[in-house]
């Protein structure tokens, strides 16, 4: 594993432009309502004290790159402080991930890390063709736990939203057997960590919406499952379901915060 840390003043033209920023009356809108959703989140859960030094693993996807720019944003608002660290793995396909996210940190004023791995290729091998998206997601997992040891960090922050949480659900209960998703707050290593999601009360929408208005474009990680996984089968099926009652999304979360054990098995 290569661990590095590049400063390039050249964006490429697949990367986002966190300076293109278009205005329009609907910018503020979805701005101010990715703010407040995510201060609600924070404030709620109490995801962040005064002093942490968060690491914000940012793939280089919209989730990840609105988590990231928000937090920093948020510092200037509110009367604690905090720590940023931005950490980005690139899988190992080929397509330069590290380059293009190490020219946006430097661009923007980030602190960060950048690992250059092969996992990509080792969880889509023919020892594992049945699920390569759990295998790669551990090992990433695993490389941010040990940088989040090695530099300091008592958080770490992920990008995950409400689609995220409530398809992790029905995932865990069609391919996991069993009821589960994600939390907002979850320690791990005896609290050593503390894995925090500060976008779960964010549907995926408002982010695309939020990203397509900062003129950022996704970072291309090559990945030969995206788009054909069963977390994607997941979405379309939910998709469809919130075509004909867009009460059902909503529904759905809050079933997540009212489980009645006694009407379990």
């Amino acid at each position: 594993m290569l661990h590095l840390k590049i400063h390039s003043e050249r964006i490429p033209r697949s990367l986002l432009r966190g300076s293109s920023i278009k205005e329009g009356p609907d910018l503020g809108f979805v701005a101010k309502e990715m703010k407040r959703l995510m201060g609600k989140a924070i404030h709620n859960r109490q995801m962040i004290k005064d002093g942490d030094h968060l690491l914000v693993a940012v793939s280089g996807g919209k989730d990840s790159l609105s988590l990231l720019w928000l937090l920093r944003e948020r510092i200037k608002r509110i009367p604690i402080k905090y720590r940023i660290t931005a950490a980005h793995v690139d899988l190992g396909f080929g397509t330069d991930s590290a380059g293009q996210m190490s020219s946006f940190f430097s661009t923007h004023g980030f602190e960060y890390r950048i690992f250059k791995t092969a996992i990509g290729p080792k969880a889509h091998g023919p020892d594992n063709r049945e699920n390569p998206c759990f295998l790669c997601s551990r090992m990433r997992r695993k490389i941010l736990f040990e940088l989040a040891g090695e530099i300091g960090c008592n958080r770490i922050a992920f990008g995950h939203n409400k689609d995220d949480i409530i398809e992790t659900f029905f995932l865990n209960v069609f391919y996991g057997a069993s009821i589960s998703t994600m939390l907002p707050v979850q320690e791990f290593f005896g609290g050593k960590f503390t894995a925090i999601r500060p976008l779960y009360l964010i549907d995926e929408d408002l982010i695309q919406r939020y990203v397509r208005y900062m003129g950022w474009n996704k970072v291309d990680l090559g990945c030969p499952s995206a788009g054909s996984s069963k977390r994607e089968e997941i979405k379309n099926m939910l998709n469809g379901f919130y075509r004909s009652n867009r009460k059902i999304r909503g529904n759905i979360f809050h079933a997540l915060q009212n489980v009645k054990p006694e009407y379990l098995l």
